[in-house]
């Protein structure tokens, strides 16, 4: 311990002298060794020391002379910042100061630089290594990053029983969901979303908390409400509400309470649709001229017959519907989209464009005759009492659309904006079907003649003594489009007087596509 003390008092001496020779502007002076260093004659009494002592207010000026010198720079100080240890015994490896040869060591010095911050010297460095070799990052990565140092992480455990009879209110209950009728690869990723939570916004700042979000802290049974109101008030933004997070995918793919309450619904669903006549061509109530059509279930047209006390009750179509699922459709996810319906918050709009050859002028010059291009448009809007309002004008949709409503089926517009509804007719809808597996022969159709899957529309015509009848398929059209397409299947002219019917051809005639017009709302100003 004493020779380690002197030679540490040793260094300080040395150090001190160079600090004062520095602050005075001299080289310092040659210090003898350790060894030979004799302690001064007043301090005689002291322990034996070979180090000199110096006076406090030596110390005290040198460090104040210290403050206004300027720094030392020192050079490569990452390559020789660790120095050397008192407990060293060995020399300092001397790798770091070698010149690097191969283009792998030339790679691990331009690192090292990168790292440093002397980026010139790394840029030279990375250059000389690639010049060398063109693959020498592969070297350095599999010398220091082999793969088998990364270890992929253990996958979690699935919950054996994912709803617990003694879980939480606020665990997800995985019975009121379905991921049935969907595609695997979709079933997959909706299966990985089922244990995930609704996440909050992240904080502003690494220092500020994290913004509030207390609509992941709801219990699965009020969010399903909250998710049944959003929904019946507008289903487009609640199928937009999967691109919020992936927990609210999940539900909105999955969650079947919100599923079953649209479908069964009046809003969007099937409680709505008309599988018989709900009223007469004029929009009258059925019975008054006998002329009210078939009921479900029933051959004889004539309502004003004495109802069989023996017969079976005749369930209404919002009755019908869940007998569906699963029989016919999966869930009721898959019996909305899949099931043919219409649309009351819209119109659909049929486009005909055609050619015809025009007559030329006897005074004309030319040899060739003109060609007329003919464009018409057909517009068909139903309403939820059962009625519908049928139009083919050549006027555009921009002219026409705002006016689609019952109170300006009439004659009377002179030179009004809404002209062009002067050849507007109103009349009646219903779909066919529903076709039930599995009820009582008592319910079924005895007819089996009409399959589900078809829109019948009757109309006035131009003159009282006629009607026309419209049969239309229901369809798709679009990648993500569902029920927005209806396709001709027929178009025939009723003569009330002479009892006949003629059909139209079609030659010309396309399909109606749905549009929705924001200003229909839910259709319900037609109720």
């Amino acid at each position: 311990m004493d020779s380690t003390e002197a030679e540490l008092e040793s260094f300080r001496q040395k150090w001190r002298e160079e600090v004062s020779a520095r602050a005075k502007g001299k080289q310092p002076a040659a210090v003898a060794p350790a060894k030979t260093t004799q302690a001064p004659s007043s301090r005689a009494h002291a322990p034996k020391s070979n180090a000199p002592e110096v006076s406090s207010h030596a110390r005290h000026h040198s460090v104040e002379e210290l403050d206004e010198v300027e720094p030392h720079r020192y050079r490569d100080l990452g390559e020789r910042q660790h120095g050397r240890r008192l407990d060293e015994t060995g020399p300092p490896p001397a790798s770091s100061s070698r010149e690097p040869r191969s283009a792998l060591e030339h790679y691990e010095r331009a690192v090292e630089k990168e790292t440093q911050g002397s980026l010139g010297d790394s840029l030279r460095l990375y250059r000389k290594a690639f010049k060398l070799d063109s693959t020498v990052h592969e070297t350095y990565k599999a010398k220091h990053f082999p793969p088998s140092s990364f270890k992929p992480p253990a996958p979690l455990p699935k919950p054996t029983d994912p709803n617990p009879s003694n879980a939480a209110v606020t665990v997800p209950n995985p019975a009121h969901h379905s991921l049935h009728g969907l595609p695997p690869s979709l079933q997959s990723m909706l299966d990985d979303f089922s244990s995930l939570s609704i996440e909050g916004l992240p904080p502003p700042t690494e220092l500020s908390p994290a913004p509030p979000c207390p609509i992941s802290t709801i219990p699965e049974e009020l969010l399903a409400e909250i998710l049944i109101h959003l929904a019946i008030k507008d289903l487009a933004s609640f199928v937009r509400l999967a691109q919020v997070c992936k927990r609210l995918a999940y539900l909105v793919a999955t969650e079947e309470r919100v599923w079953k309450r649209i479908a069964l619904g009046s809003e969007y669903g099937f409680a709505a649709m008309h599988y018989t006549w709900a009223c007469q061509i004029d929009g009258k109530p059925l019975g008054d001229d006998g002329q009210g059509g078939y009921l479900l279930g029933s051959d004889d047209p004539d309502l004003d017959d004495p109802i069989d006390e023996h017969e079976i009750p005749l369930p209404s179509p919002a009755a019908l519907t869940p007998l569906l699922v699963p029989a016919v459709y999966p869930t009721y996810r898959t019996l909305f989209q899949r099931r043919p319906r219409i649309r009351f918050n819209g119109c659909y709009i049929s486009t005909v464009n055609y050619t015809r050859p025009g007559a030329s002028s006897p005074t004309s010059v030319t040899w060739n005759s003109p060609i007329h291009i003919v464009t018409y448009y057909r517009y068909l809007r139903f309403l939820r009492p059962g009625t519908c309002i049928s139009l083919l004008t050549t006027v555009e949709p921009a002219d026409v659309v705002p006016y689609l409503h019952p109170e300006h089926v009439h004659k009377n517009h002179g030179a009004l904006p809404s002209a062009p509804m002067k050849d507007a007719l109103l009349g009646r809808w219903r779909l066919t079907g529903p076709e039930i597996p599995g009820l009582p022969p008592g319910l079924q159709r005895e007819d089996g003649a009409e399959k589900e899957g078809a829109l019948v529309v009757e109309t006035a015509g131009v003159t009282p003594k006629y009607m026309y009848k419209m049969v239309l398929g229901l369809g798709s059209a679009g990648r993500g489009g569902r029920n927005n397409k209806l396709v001709w299947k027929g178009y025939w002219s009723y003569n009330r007087l002479t009892d006949d019917w003629a059909e139209f051809g079609l030659k010309n005639d396309r399909p109606f596509y749905w549009s929705r017009v924001k200003s229909y709302g839910m259709g319900l100003e037609g109720s």
